[in-house]
């Protein structure tokens, strides 16, 4: 029995859309998606308090075909990893890191032939970075629906507003794509444009730790070291680790821990968790 939900409305682009909830639906993707020359990417998810963000729904297009994914029916998705590898198959995003992070870390997918059209759409306009929706309409003189942005992923079951913004999501990606590598071979910025998406992507792909701590300026050894401590509470503990404390207090931490002389209630100020403050004494032999 086919048990496959096709959702019953239609997109601007007129192509079909498929919700899979049964892991047993997934041969239908991947048979869609294998031999496909180009695809669209996007991934709905949540992270607000964990270490590594939950992904919920995985949203895949081809030029007639979009599939919405139920990551939390149907986690088992190990055949992705070769055919969104696969160098002789084009991934097209919008704002590629976020979706490369949540590939990385929720399916251990390292995409590396990219295309972003947000990073081509700022190399055709002269800088200016545009937002999906803004994108689409440019090209299609469509008016996408965005109330869904901010939607709890999580919960189920999905509603009509949640699938259709998922879908509409990736529905214009590829077609985007093709629009846009027209304007920029006559701007001569098709190469500029594939090496930043790989730059782009590439960040979502390393660990989660090395992009925080490369956002974080003239760090001392030893605040390095406090850093990457409360990373490994925060993995371990999977919240985020501004929960454990903030980057500001790195400094404060660091002198404190120097003059040895450390009196916990000083920790009270700086950390505001006592479970965290007796953890780190004992981790740092202090």
């Amino acid at each position: 029995m086919d048990l496959v939900s096709k959702i019953k409305f239609w997109l601007k682009k007129k192509k079909k859309v498929f919700l899979i909830e049964h892991p047993e639906d997934l041969n239908l993707v991947k048979k869609s998606i294998k031999q496909e020359k180009f695809l669209g990417i996007d991934t709905e998810f949540d992270w607000r308090n964990t270490y590594f963000p939950r992904l919920s729904l995985l949203q895949i297009s081809t030029s007639e075909r979009i599939f919405l994914i139920d990551y939390l029916k149907c986690n088992d998705l190990y055949f992705l990893k070769d055919i969104l590898e696969d160098m002789n198959k084009l991934i097209i995003f919008h704002s590629s890191r976020s979706d490369t992070t949540i590939l990385n870390t929720n399916l251990n997918i390292k995409v590396k032939k990219v295309f972003d059209i947000q990073i081509a759409e700022k190399n055709i306009n002269g800088g200016k970075i545009r937002n999906y929706g803004s994108i689409v309409n440019n090209y299609f003189s469509i008016k996408l629906n965005k109330s869904e942005t901010n939607s709890d992923w999580l919960r189920r079951p999905l509603n009509s507003k949640q699938l259709r913004y998922a879908a509409d999501d990736v529905s214009f990606l590829i077609d985007i794509y093709k629009k846009q590598i027209k304007k920029l071979k006559k701007l001569k910025l098709l190469e500029k444009t594939f090496k930043e998406s790989t730059t782009e992507a590439n960040l979502g792909n390393q660990e989660l730790f090395v992009s925080r701590l490369n956002k974080i300026k003239k760090l001392s050894n030893l605040e390095k070291e406090i850093f990457l401590w409360r990373e490994k509470l925060a993995i371990k503990k999977n919240i985020p680790p501004s929960f454990i404390f903030f980057d500001k207090s790195l400094k404060e931490i660091s002198k404190i821990t120097r003059r040895k002389k450390i009196e916990k209630s000083s920790f009270y100020e700086v950390f505001k968790k006592k479970s965290y403050v007796e953890i780190f004494m004992e981790d740092m032999n202090i």
